[in-house]
């Protein structure tokens, strides 16, 4: 059994988490039996309505405060009708506002809010409980109660101090009990004292054997990392690197990013490590061998492959710009935005659309509102590209961090000239200057829009769309099934 463990940080779908999910499919085919493990924070989506929206089979998934149940990973089918059964008090009335239903009870001045499945009118996934104008409970529905959180006012704030976990017949499975930055978890049969100790106990009921593998998906936050390897053994343990991993170096020391810093000082617990490029690969090499005196195992297997070259059933929209990633600040999409705005001053027809979703959306609205752009720049929202990336003429990146880059690949195997950044790694096995696209300094706004009004000016976009797609050849899914049936069988 393969064994993907992902802290699915800020819970949104982005490049790790759409990498996974092709892992999923790769794998399938491969006919390797594996689950995606999910060690994340709680969502106010259900797991399930994310992960198959990327591709993920039910039986695929487990999320980890889940695993210690018996509920089952599933789509939202709790009824409000099964809702109404539970209601000791028969007396209310219930209004609707939008996908909500507001139900105030009589006799006991309590409300409760339904918060309907996404285009449902019957299926519940939320239900808050108010008590005197205080938040003071939230169950969360699958088929079942799965779990619900606990609340206490205090300052007048509604402060989380319980999360109890069901089994399907109700009873209950265990408690996570907060207590400022203190986590307490009951279970029926013992005690554990942090978030860490929850791991290494999900770790020990796997029943690892040394016939299985473990990989772990090293993301920021994800400070339990030592937990899951610890307790791998006897399995063996892959640990994926998705973007740089140091921050400066000389000839006696390094300095690791914090999530890796476990991990470089112990490779002897690690089995393999997995990096998206050969630049990557040979430069983690040559620092492991100058600074741990290892060699350890590394394999070279992109993310992403590409099941074909897709090209437009239509004419592709002049002068189209196309952005995608997690709206987030290393994306910085504000740069994208900025630079854009400055190019239309010389290409008037230039338009762009960004796609994802993320914690930095509002902020980038009012800078479209702030430059004016609105009429020419939108934010679409998180949407499978597939079939998207041939609407446009080219694609522009001012990310501060990427590897590969998922949208780079995708972008090239749609046949799009490219801009960016010239960012380790992606940019620069992507774009071949001048031949299909342009990369210019890091941070530097006026040459991203010089750039792509040069783009649209002076180049051939035919032969710099061609060039693209050549570059596309050698990331077609054949291939980088080979590299994983060679590290995995």
């Amino acid at each position: 059994m393969i064994y993907n463990f992902h802290h699915f940080y800020y819970w949104l779908k982005g490049g790790v988490e759409t990498g996974q999910a092709y892992r999923a499919k790769l794998f399938r085919r491969l006919g390797l039996e594996a689950k995606f493990i999910f060690a994340t924070t709680f969502p106010e989506k259900n797991i399930q309505q994310e992960t198959s929206y990327l591709g993920f089979l039910d039986s695929e998934v487990i999320w980890m405060y889940g695993f210690f149940t018996d509920c089952r990973t599933s789509p939202v089918t709790y009824t409000l009708e099964q809702l109404e059964d539970t209601f000791g008090e028969k007396k209310y009335t219930v209004s609707k506002d939008g996908g909500i239903l507001t139900y105030r009870f009589v006799q006991s001045a309590v409300t409760l809010k339904a918060f309907l499945e996404e285009g449902k009118d019957d299926l519940v996934h939320r239900v808050e409980m108010i008590s005197g104008g205080c938040l003071v409970r939230k169950d969360y529905y699958t088929y079942c109660r799965i779990y619900s959180e606990y609340y206490v006012p205090i300052d007048g704030h509604a402060h989380l101090y319980l999360r109890r976990f069901f089994n399907q017949d109700g009873s209950v499975a265990y408690e996570e009990v907060t207590e400022k930055d203190r986590v307490l978890y009951k279970f029926p049969d013992r005690l554990l004292y942090s978030r860490e100790e929850l791991v290494g106990y999900m770790m020990s009921r796997l029943n690892l054997t040394e016939d299985d593998t473990v990989i772990i998906d090293l993301e920021p936050g994800m400070i339990e990392k030592s937990a899951f390897i610890l307790n791998a053994v006897p399995a063996r343990v892959g640990v994926m690197m998705h973007a740089d991993h140091f921050l400066n170096q000389n000839e006696e020391h390094i300095l690791w990013y914090g999530i890796y810093e476990y991990v470089f000082a112990h490779p002897e617990k690690i089995s393999f490590f997995i990096t998206n490029t050969d630049a990557q690969s040979d430069l983690l090499r040559e620092q492991m061998q100058k600074y741990n005196g290892v060699c350890p195992r590394i394999a070279t297997i992109p993310v992403m492959g590409l099941s074909e070259l897709r090209k437009p059933r239509k004419p592709r929209r002049k002068f189209a710009l196309l952005s995608a990633g997690r709206l987030a600040p290393e994306k910085r999409m504000d740069q994208v935005i900025e630079a854009v705005a400055a190019a239309r001053k010389k290409v008037p027809e230039l338009t762009l659309d960004i796609y994802g979703e993320g914690r930095e959306r509002e902020r980038l609205q009012e800078l479209i509102q702030k430059l004016g752009c609105g009429g020419y720049v939108q934010l679409r929202g998180f949407q499978k590209l597939d079939e998207v990336y041939q609407e446009y003429e080219a694609y522009v990146s001012a990310s501060y961090v990427e590897t590969l880059g998922v949208t780079l690949l995708e972008a090239v195997g749609s046949g799009l000239p490219i801009v960016s950044y010239d960012m380790r790694y992606g940019a620069q096995m992507f774009v071949d200057e001048g031949e299909n696209g342009y990369r210019v300094p890091w941070a530097d706004v006026g040459a991203l829009a010089e750039a792509i009004v040069r783009l649209f000016t002076e180049a051939d976009l035919q032969a710099f769309r061609k060039h693209s797609y050549e570059k596309a050849r050698g990331y077609l899914e054949k291939e980088v099934e080979k590299k994983w049936q060679n590290l995995l069988c």
